[in-house]
């Protein structure tokens, strides 16, 4: 299969490199375009009171994402990679989804933070609620917490494998 758009949803965090790296050098590969997407979790801030400043917040959390799309620019002009950038506001996991769709995206390459048990409870995942919700494929890599029996067993973290529609993952990568 060949890719043409390759959608890459990034928060900007240290993390972010590692998947760029993945989506960029893919985007070399097939020739094809990186399109990174920052999605603002403005419900995340609905509880907060209208008198509260959210126009500062908002323009942090705008500068954040010019940030995160610059780094995406970056690294996509290193590699000679024709890129576009896009800073949406929503629900992130329904933001990336509808993205793709709607952009005709062949490929969503995103990030995972590896957490399990209780953490995976209560604080969700984007990138599984992607993976579940999504028509488009989507290959995760993992850029977080490698769990302390990988360490233990000093086991690769194999990022590139694509999860499978359960969110379950091969080699070192999933969908926390």
């Amino acid at each position: 299969m060949m890719y043409q758009r390759i959608l890459v949803p990034t928060d900007g965090s240290a993390g972010s490199a590692r998947v760029l790296e993945h989506a960029v050098g893919l985007a070399a590969v097939h020739g094809a375009t990186v399109h990174a997407l920052y999605v603002i979790n403005s419900g995340s801030f609905a509880g907060l009171p209208m008198e509260s400043s959210w126009e500062g917040l908002d323009e942090m959390l705008r500068s954040d994402g010019e940030a995160a799309m610059e780094a995406v620019r970056a690294a996509a002009a290193e590699a000679d990679v024709p890129v576009e950038t896009t800073i949406a506001e929503g629900t992130p996991s329904r933001e990336i989804v509808t993205f793709a769709e709607q952009e005709g995206c062949d490929l969503i390459v995103m990030g995972t933070h590896g957490r399990g048990g209780i953490d995976r409870l209560l604080l969700g995942s984007v990138a599984e609620k992607v993976v579940r919700a999504s028509e488009v494929p989507v290959l995760t890599v993992r850029v977080g917490d490698v769990s302390e029996t990988e360490e233990a067993l000093g086991a690769e973290s194999d990022a590139g494998t694509e999860s499978d529609a359960d969110g379950d993952a091969e080699t070192g990568v999933e969908a926390d």
